[in-house]
């Protein structure tokens, strides 16, 4: 088979020095950086290893491993020491938690010793199982197959099978009845196998090991789900007389072994863990390009989506493979529109140019996949869907559209390049965002900065709650028996809560479930409800494509663009109801973009005190996110061409939230001026919000922050004051349905977390306009944001 016309021998050398020649390009250029390569290190084989495992890593050309998998396969098959050897006699070896880069080689720190166990166990008639859990299905489905080949090249006869919502029913059964490794997701585990653990008897009889992938995924409000998901797997596998060892492979974050250890509800001297990395990397040149002002009174930047499709360009003509992030589905298919018609043309393989995004069906973005790992496709432009673990073959490049919003979430996208030992090329193109442009100006932040620690909090008691009970009905739990990290007399007076309640029933020295529902089945991991939006093509009455019912209202509204794969459909006809979308193909020169709006209704104020001479309050609120209209956007221009009206329902999300409202006087005393004062209430908002992330140790999408800055209406509780022109208000909400728990945990602590906010914001060493890592970016030049929120904190804490 011929290769493909573009596919000659790439020019990652050509395209810096063309960048750094250009009158155009190098200008924009505000970091240069060179970050020098790594040489392997390595160990020889394990003696222990199984010849048929080693054998088939000979055939594969690794006759050593790298340092950290011989480290991972030592610790993980190491015998139980100390005092809980004799405890848990089943333990197969040491709890390991592997922290290295993308593309270090981490899955075979977790396959060779699952494998290596089970071939054992067979050889001996003792037998073996595994259970391998990822965030995604897409994720699972990919690494089956490497595993597949793996086990196939050793010769071995271990099956393992995915278990998941797409799994058909036969495949079902022989899960559960015959394949010793089970590769499957946290919300089937929850639901699909724990509730039926009796169906899962020889699985979790023989469970020795109990792999999480992707570790760094399970942060926050998800994540302390995860947490309670993985104590429930536990208290299983004891009751069958199993004691699994956990194996956790994670990207680069702060705090890898206190992460594992919080998420395993374990000690963190019971984990080994493994942050140093033998893989070789080969130089990477990292470039952060800030787009040329091209209106230098209104301080307008160029396109960031043309600007990033200009040096993609670049990359692509010199057979350079890339890989493109965009910050949203829209973005991504502007892009891929403007390669393809541009690029693709030039080297004759428009093909070769493809967009991987969510929405695609799934044998699309497979195809996708293969494309990558098989060398046929030059360049992917993609939302985040691909900075998982997900096997896409060697790139050279990668581009940021926009920074990603985290220091880990940046270098986790950079380091899907330089697979190969040879230079590659890392570039952020910034945005003319505060925050991107805060680091345009100081891209040590990203350069030198630590990764971001993951947060859970597997004590919030709603969450909590919702899981013992899920654990009752699962087995019954006896007297002075402890969940999770509960103590036994605070598990016991929480069953005597849920008893008080009427779904548990204590008898003799057992508490049993007592009713009929299913409690799994009210309890979502990811708080993520309703079904997906069908996207179906009129013309050939075929499904095109899915979408998630919250961003439907933004991208398949009547008379919505809706870009599929570089082309246009037109929405005709949306069935709210039923969740269909019918669309024609059109060839239009403009694209839309949705227009929302956010209202903020307080529905019950459960508590209030004040604070200084603003008032704190807490309870539930109604948030309304509604379309309000849509503009047209000329293709490559980005003119504003023209508005249209939509009409659909409210998005309307019923939570708590704390809130702080500060009296319009006390922004006068200031001395700044209302817009200033208010402006300095947002840094508040900011600041607040990272403290209160950290101290409630969540994910910052767990809380929901907006402004009301009293310039319109607002409505207030039944018998409250009549709704008018109102004082300044900020909200920190919980951003899931029904609340967590988090805002009243905020109103709690609220003395000690704007102490605390006062503290972050008066120690940045940054000027009186604020930064980032205080109060946020501002975007005018003579902003005085940090001088007014310290101003107002000041009085707020009666310092002034």
């Amino acid at each position: 088979m011929p290769s493909p016309p573009w596919k000659i021998e790439t020019g990652v050398e050509t395209v810096i020095s063309s960048w750094l020649a250009s009158g155009y390009v190098r200008p924009c250029f505000t970091a240069d950086r060179e970050l020098p390569p790594a040489d392997a290190r390595t160990a020889p084989m394990p003696d222990a290893l199984s010849p048929a495992l080693r054998g088939a890593l000979e055939r594969r050309g690794i006759d050593r491993l790298y340092d950290h998998q011989a480290r991972a396969f030592a610790a993980a098959r190491a015998k139980p020491t100390g005092p809980s050897a004799a405890a848990e006699p089943a333990r197969a070896g040491r709890h390991v938690v592997v922290a290295t880069p993308t593309a270090s080689g981490k899955s075979l720190c977790f396959h060779l010793p699952v494998l290596d166990a089970l071939a054992e166990g067979a050889a001996s008639g003792q037998g073996g199982s595994a259970i391998y859990l990822y965030p995604t299905k897409a994720l699972a489905r990919d690494q089956e197959a490497g595993l597949h080949a793996l086990i196939r090249e050793a010769g071995l006869t271990i099956p393992a099978i995915v278990y998941d919502g797409d799994t058909p029913g036969d495949a079902r059964r022989a899960a559960r009845e015959r394949s010793p490794i089970v590769m499957t997701n946290p919300d089937m585990l929850h639901a699909g196998i724990l509730p039926h653990h009796a169906h899962w008897a020889r699985t979790f009889q023989r469970l020795r090991y109990v792999v999480l992938d992707e570790l760094h995924t399970y942060r926050g409000v998800f994540g302390s789900h995860v947490a309670h998901v993985l104590a429930r797997l536990r208290r299983v596998a004891a009751f069958h007389g199993s004691s699994p060892t956990f194996l956790c492979a994670t990207a680069t974050i702060g705090n890898p072994r206190a992460h594992a250890a919080r998420l395993l509800g374990i000690a963190e001297d019971e984990l080994e863990l493994i942050d140093e990395s033998g893989a070789p990397r080969g130089p990477r040149r990292f470039f952060l390009y800030n787009p040329p002002v091209v209106n230098a009174e209104l301080g307008v930047r160029a396109s960031t989506l043309k600007s990033a499709v200009r040096l993609a360009g670049d990359l692509a003509r010199a057979r350079v493979p890339t890989l493109v992030f965009g910050q949203s589905r829209n973005s991504v298919e502007i892009m891929l529109k403007y390669l393809r018609e541009g690029v693709g043309k030039e080297i004759g393989a428009e093909d070769a140019i493809m967009a991987y995004r969510g929405g695609y069906l799934p044998e699309t973005r497979r195809r996708v996949e293969r494309g990558l790992r098989e060398g046929e496709i030059l360049c992917v432009v993609a939302t985040n869907a691909l900075e998982l673990g997900i096997d896409i073959g060697e790139l050279d490049a990668v581009i940021c559209a926009g920074y990603p919003g985290s220091v880990a979430e940046t270098w986790q996208r950079f380091g899907r390049a330089g697979r190969r030992g040879k230079t590659s090329i890392a570039v952020l193109c910034a945005t003319s965002a505060a925050l991107d442009q805060y680091l345009a100006r100081n891209p040590g932040y990203l350069l030198e900065r630590g990764a971001e620690s993951a947060r859970i909090d597997p004590q919030n008691t709603e969450i909590l709650v919702q899981h013992l009970k899920c654990a009752a009905f699962e087995l019954p739990f006896l007297k002075g028996e402890p969940y999770a990290a509960m103590a036994p007399d605070d598990t016991v007076a929480a069953l005597r809560f849920l008893q008080d309640n009427g779904v548990v029933h204590e008898s003799n020295d057992r508490f049993h479930w007592a009713t009929d529902a299913y409690p799994a089945n009210h309890v979502s991991l990811r708080s993520v409800g309703w079904d997906n939006f069908v996207i179906i093509d009129k013309a050939l009455g075929k499904t095109l494509a899915e979408l998630d019912w919250r961003a439907a209202p933004t991208m398949l509204h009547e008379q919505a663009i809706y870009q599929h794969d570089g082309e246009q459909y037109q929405v005709e006809r949306l069935d709210y109801e039923n969740h269909k979308a019918f669309v024609t193909k059109v060839v239009p020169d403009y694209f839309t973009t949705a227009l929302t709006h956010r209202k903020v209704s307080i529905l019950d104020e459960s508590a209030a005190a004040p604070l200084g001479r603003a008032t704190a309050a807490f309870g539930e609120v109604s948030i309304v996110e509604k379309v309000v209209g849509y503009k047209k956007i000329k293709f490559y221009t980005h003119e504003n061409t023209g508005y249209g009206d939509v009409r659909l329902p409210d998005i309307q999300m019923h939570t708590t939230s704390f809130w702080l409202t500060v009296p319009e006087p006390l922004c006068e005393e200031l001395g700044l001026g209302r817009a200033t004062a208010i402006d300095g209430l947002r840094g508040i908002a900011r600041a607040l919000e990272t403290v209160a992330t950290l101290s409630l140790m969540c994910d910052p999408r767990d809380i929901g922050q907006t402004l009301e800055d009293g310039s319109e209406a607002r409505e207030v509780p039944a018998g409250g004051e009549a709704a008018g022109v109102f004082d300044p208000t900020l909200f920190l909400f919980d951003n899931v349905p029904g609340g967590v728990g988090l805002s009243e945990r905020i109103y709690e602590q609220r003395d000690e977390l704007l102490a605390r906010t006062r503290q972050l914001i008066a120690g940045c060493g940054c000027d009186e306009a604020g930064c980032p890592l205080c109060v946020g970016a501002t975007e005018t030049i003579d902003a005085k944001r940090k001088r007014a929120s310290l101003g107002l904190l000041a009085i707020l804490l009666h310092q002034a």
